[in-house]
C-alpha cells in the first residue's frame, strides 16, 4: 500500500468503513462476500499467492506438498489439517502464522542453496476437485512451486523422521513421466548425499523408462556407509540402510 501511496489514515479509515479487513499486523485483505464458504475465506491459497505475486517474496511450495498438486497425491491430502511445506529464505512470518485450513510450514533450502533449478510458475488445479477459494481472487495466477523432479528429492530429504518410506515408494511408482535432463541437473546441484543415494535406491526398484537416461558421471554420491533407517538393511549399491522391501530381489532374499 506504500508502494501505491496509501497512507496509514488511510488504511484506518479503509478498515472502519469495511472496505479493508486486518488479518494480522500490518497486513490487509479485502473482505469476502457475506455468502462466502468458510472453507473460502479461511484457505491458505490466495494468501500465499498474494505473498508470492503482490508482495514479491521469492519461496515456493514444494516436497509432498508441490507432488500432490502435481496429482501424484496416493496417501498424499491437500485438504484439512495438513502441512503445506514453503522453501526458500523469504517467507514471511505472517503467512505461517496465519490461521488458514493448512499447516503452512518452512522449509529449509539447504538442500540446493539458491539454485532455482525445477522450480516453476504452475497453474493451479487440483487434483481432487474444483476449487472453491480460487474463483473469489481477482488475480488468476499460477503458483510458484517445485516441478515433480525437484519435489521428490525435497520429499526425500524428509526420511525418516517426517515422511514415510512407504508412502514415497507408493509415490514413486506414479512418477513414469520425468524429465532426465532436469534430474540429472538437479542431482548435480542436490547438496545431501542421503537424498541421491534414496533417490537412486527408489529409481532402480521402480525402473521407469527415465532411469536409464541420467547421466551419473554428474553426480557426487559420496563416500562411505550411510545409516538412516533403523533396523533397516545396507544397500548393496547404494550404500545406505533401508527398509528390506526397497532392496534388490536378490539382496533382500539374502541371496
Amino acid at each position: 500500500m506504500r508502494r501505491h501511496a496509501i497512507s496509514r489514515q488511510s488504511v484506518s479509515a479503509y478498515v472502519k468503513q469495511r472496505w479493508l479487513e486486518r488479518v494480522r499486523q500490518g497486513v490487509y485483505r479485502r473482505p469476502f462476500s457475506t455468502g462466502a464458504s468458510r472453507e473460502a475465506a479461511t484457505g491458505w491459497k490466495i494468501p500465499l499467492l498474494s505473498a508470492q505475486w503482490i508482495m514479491g517474496h521469492s519461496f515456493h511450495v514444494g516436497g509432498t506438498s508441490a507432488l500432490s498438486l502435481h496429482g501424484h497425491s496416493h496417501y498424499l491430502q491437500l485438504r484439512g489439517n495438513v502441512a503445506i511445506y514453503l522453501y526458500g529464505s523469504d517467507i514471511p512470518t505472517w503467512l505461517v502464522e496465519l490461521q488458514t485450513d493448512a499447516r503452512l510450514v518452512r522449509r529449509s533450502d539447504a538442500l540446493f542453496g539458491e539454485q532455482l533449478t525445477g522450480v516453476e510458475d504452475s497453474e493451479f488445479s487440483l487434483s481432487d476437485g474444483p476449487d472453491a477459494e480460487l474463483p473469489l481472487s481477482p488475480w488468476r495466477w499460477p503458483i510458484r512451486m517445485s516441478s515433480a523432479e525437484r519435489a521428490i528429492l525435497e520429499a526425500l530429504d524428509e526420511l525418516p523422521n517426517k515422511e514415510s518410506f512407504h508412502t514415497l515408494d507408493v509415490t514413486f511408482e506414479s512418477l513414469v513421466n520425468m524429465r532426465p535432463k532436469l534430474l540429472t541437473a538437479l542431482l548435480a546441484q542436490c547438496q545431501s548425499v542421503k537424498v541421491k543415494r534414496l533417490f537412486f535406491v527408489y529409481a532402480d526398484k521402480h525402473a521407469h523408462a527415465w532411469r536409464k537416461h541420467i547421466d551419473m558421471s554428474r553426480i557426487d554420491m559420496g563416500r562411505g556407509d550411510r545409516a538412516l533407517a533403523a533396523n533397516g538393511r545396507l544397500h548393496p549399491t547404494y550404500r545406505i540402510t533401508v527398509p528390506a522391501d526397497l532392496l534388490p530381489q536378490e539382496a533382500a532374499n539374502g541371496a
